[in-house]
């Protein structure tokens, strides 16, 4: 099989998942996105289980390779400040250039929800936020204890829907209106220090 056309058809489905939801993910709609002949999409992955899963590898593969660069390419952060704007960029990153991979995800793992075998294809995915965001932390010269890795993964994947959302109220309720603020004020409460 033509490997080009068939990474065209793979981000046809993410596309789809992302403008369409789950119950739009069919073989016509990624042909369609494609922009192939009908019927092309199903040569290629005969089930929709197939497309949901060509979507979810596609989308690991689009996380690994900006896992791959987590600060752009540059250095990593050398303190709260610039692991606070890495941060703010990753969340930029999701809510802007990044969107339908993000929206896509979304989707992926709301399907997950009812078929184990593709939550166990997206769960690499999540846990290597977990190690990323330790790194970061230590890399940074800051507290990075399982619970701190855990609090500010849990809360970057927190905000990921509500930033794609864009309701005004919520963002400025949840601080999502100044991504900068927001990255700055998360590290503080979850590397301040324990108080017991």
């Amino acid at each position: 099989m033509n490997q080009d056309r068939r990474d065209r058809l793979r981000d046809a489905a993410v596309a789809v998942l992302a403008q369409e939801g789950g119950r739009g993910l069919t073989h016509r709609a990624v042909d369609a996105a494609a922009a192939v002949p009908t019927g092309t999409a199903k040569n290629y992955f005969p089930t929709r289980d197939a497309l949901l899963r060509a979507a979810a590898e596609r989308c690991a593969e689009q996380y690994r390779a900006l896992a791959q660069t987590p600060s752009g390419a540059g250095p990593e952060p050398a303190g709260a400040a610039q692991l606070a704007a890495l941060l703010a960029g990753l969340l930029r990153n999701a809510a802007g250039p990044g969107r339908t991979r993000v929206l896509a995800y979304l989707e992926l793992q709301a399907e997950a929800a009812r078929r184990p075998w593709l939550a166990a294809l997206l769960d690499p995915v999540a846990a290597a936020d977990f190690a990323a965001h330790a790194h970061l932390l230590r890399a940074a010269g800051l507290p990075a204890g399982p619970a701190r890795a855990r609090a500010l993964t849990l809360a970057l994947h927190g905000a990921v829907p509500h930033l794609l959302t864009g309701a005004p109220a919520t963002l400025a309720a949840a601080g999502l209106d100044d991504l900068d603020r927001f990255a700055r004020e998360l590290l503080a409460a979850v590397c301040e220090e324990e108080t017991r």
